[in-house]
């Protein structure tokens, strides 16, 4: 039976998505069987980042009882399966959330790891995607608020019955006043399961006129490396592939100057 895990904050912008994005294909490339879901009914978000947003089907649709479950599985990046949900504000309204535990888990047989894009805030959507899960995997910045949110969350969880096994520390940028890592790991009680730098190849991946996730737009990224790295400790499987970008050799880049110095000619 595979694990269901809810990435999750509490604070909004903290990187959920972009996590849940990455860590998915990371899980995808060492060879699992990955089901990303974007529980967030409100603001939807996934779908984007992944270059997939013209769905026809959603959660939406599924937990308003207008398809099937199958109908609203998409194959994504590097194998991977994607349940988006709508962009619909009036379709929102009418969305029953809690139904999303009924939804998954005939899911859990099917696939490795199903991770679930989960909402901010505490409302009934949060709740549904945290009783959805058996596992959480905090997000956070090195910042009072976030951690504090995250925080909250996690203590709702643990009411709910889920375990949080971690935190991600995001947009690091080593600066005076972050909360340091052992500061968040004592606040928290958790371990931490990674540092992602603050880094503008993540920013990038979404201003490309195809969007990428960096993992696979950016491998040898500073963030891409990093969240490679905590798709290993989710999985307890060292990535073997070897990440190789094409760089072209001081002697390609001085014959292409020298062809175009002739052609100009």
């Amino acid at each position: 039976m595979g694990r269901v895990i809810c990435l999750i904050s509490g604070k909004g912008g903290t990187g959920k998505t972009t996590m849940t994005a990455n860590i998915g294909i990371s899980l995808a490339e060492q060879g699992f069987s990955v089901l990303l879901i974007d529980a967030d009914v409100a603001m939807a978000n996934l779908s984007l980042l992944l270059g997939m947003q013209s769905s026809p089907i959603t959660l939406h649709n599924v937990l308003l009882g207008e398809a099937q479950l199958g109908d609203a599985i998409y194959d994504g990046p590097k194998g991977i399966k994607f349940i988006p949900s709508g962009l619909s504000l009036q379709s929102y309204r009418r969305v029953d959330p809690e139904k999303m535990v009924s939804i998954i888990e005939p899911l859990k047989d099917s696939f490795d790891f199903i991770l679930i894009d989960g909402p901010a805030g505490v409302d009934k959507t949060v709740l549904a995607a945290i009783q959805a899960s058996d596992e959480l995997l905090l997000i956070t910045d090195p910042t009072s608020p976030a951690v504090a949110d995250a925080f909250k969350t996690k203590v709702i969880g643990q009411r709910l019955g889920k375990k949080a096994i971690g935190v991600v520390i995001n947009f690091v940028r080593n600066e005076k006043g972050e909360i340091s890592e052992s500061d968040i790991m004592k606040m928290l009680e958790v371990p931490v399961y990674g540092k992602v730098p603050e880094d503008p190849e993540v920013r990038r991946s979404f201003m490309q006129e195809k969007v990428m996730p960096t993992v696979l737009r950016k491998p040898s990224a500073p963030a891409a490396i990093a969240m490679r790295a905590i798709a290993e400790r989710i999985s307890g499987k060292k990535f073997t592939q070897q990440v190789v970008e094409k760089k072209e050799s001081i002697i390609t880049k001085l014959l292409n100057k020298l062809l175009s110095i002739f052609k100009r000619k």
